[in-house]
C-alpha cells in the first residue's frame, strides 16, 4: 500500500452528535493506530468550508428534529462539494439523522418538510407515537462479497422508504420504518444506517470495512483482506451478549 494515512472529515462534530457517535470516530482512530497507519480527523462546522472530496471518509452523525433543522440550509449550502466528494470515491458514513438529510426529504411531526440534498431516492416522514422503533437491533448484510452480522441500538421516530439498497435484513429489532424488514442504506460509496450505540465499538468488522474503503480511494488495488488482523476479543464480546440477548427473548 503506498498511502498509509487516512484523512477524515467529521461534518458538524458539535451538533450532531447523538447517543454517542463520537465513538465511531474514536473506533477508526483506534484501529488505524494498531495497524500503524496515520489518522487525521478534521472537524467542519456551520458556515466552515473545506474542501470535502480530498478526504478519504465523510462522516455525518445522529441528531434530533431540532440538530437537523439548525444544520440543513448549512449542508445544502455543501451539496456541490459533497457530490465532487462522491465522485471522487470519498466514502460517505452517515448516521440517523444524517443518513436522513441525503435522502430526498424529512417530514417532520408538526409537517415541516426539511428537504434533503436529494442523492438517493430514500424519504423520511415521522410516524405515530406508536411507531417509534426504540431498542437493540441485529441484522444481517453482505458488503462486497464479505457476510456480516451486525449490532447496534435505535431510536428514531422517523420512518425512511423507498430505499432501494439496504444496509441489511433484519434479524431482530426495527428497521427503517418499524415493520419493515430492512435497515439502513448501502450503495457504492456510502452507507447509512439508524444503529447507534455507537455502532462501530462493538462491530469490528464493519469498521474495518469502512477503513478499507477509505484507504482504497488512494489505493485502487487494496482489498478488504489487506488488513492486518487485530485482537477484537472484548469487542466481540460485547457484541456476543447483545447478540444473545435478541435472540433469547
Amino acid at each position: 500500500m503506498r498511502n498509509k494515512t487516512l484523512k477524515i472529515c467529521w461534518l458538524y462534530h458539535d451538533i450532531m452528535d447523538l447517543y454517542g457517535d463520537k465513538g465511531n470516530i474514536m473506533t477508526l482512530q483506534y484501529r488505524c493506530e494498531q495497524r500503524n497507519i496515520e489518522c487525521e480527523v478534521q472537524t467542519c462546522s456551520l458556515g466552515e468550508k473545506i474542501d470535502i472530496s480530498t478526504y478519504d471518509i465523510l462522516f455525518l452523525g445522529g441528531g434530533a428534529d431540532k440538530e437537523q433543522a439548525l444544520i440543513v440550509e448549512d449542508l445544502r449550502s455543501l451539496k456541490e462539494n459533497i457530490k465532487k466528494a462522491l465522485d471522487s470515491q470519498t466514502f460517505v458514513f452517515l448516521i440517523c439523522g444524517g443518513y436522513q438529510l441525503f435522502g430526498r426529504y424529512y417530514m417532520t411531526s408538526d409537517q415541516y418538510k426539511m428537504e434533503g440534498l436529494g442523492f438517493f431516492d430514500y424519504y423520511t416522514e415521522a410516524g405515530d407515537k406508536k411507531d417509534r422503533c426504540i431498542g437493540n437491533v441485529l441484522i444481517s448484510c453482505e458488503l462486497e462479497g464479505h457476510h456480516f452480522e451486525v449490532v447496534g441500538f435505535e431510536n428514531h421516530g422517523g420512518q425512511t422508504f423507498n430505499v432501494d439498497s439496504p444496509f441489511g435484513k433484519i434479524i431482530k429489532g426495527y428497521g427503517n420504518y418499524r415493520t419493515g424488514e430492512f435497515e439502513g442504506f448501502y450503495k457504492d460509496n456510502v452507507l447509512g444506517t439508524y444503529l447507534h450505540g455507537p455502532l462501530l465499538p462493538k462491530n469490528p468488522e464493519i469498521a474495518d470495512f469502512i477503513i478499507y474503503k477509505g484507504l482504497k480511494k488512494r489505493n485502487p488495488n487494496f482489498k478488504y483482506t489487506d488488513l492486518e488482523p487485530l485482537d477484537d476479543y472484548f469487542e466481540l464480546q460485547a457484541k456476543g451478549v447483545i447478540k444473545k440477548r435478541l435472540l433469547d427473548k
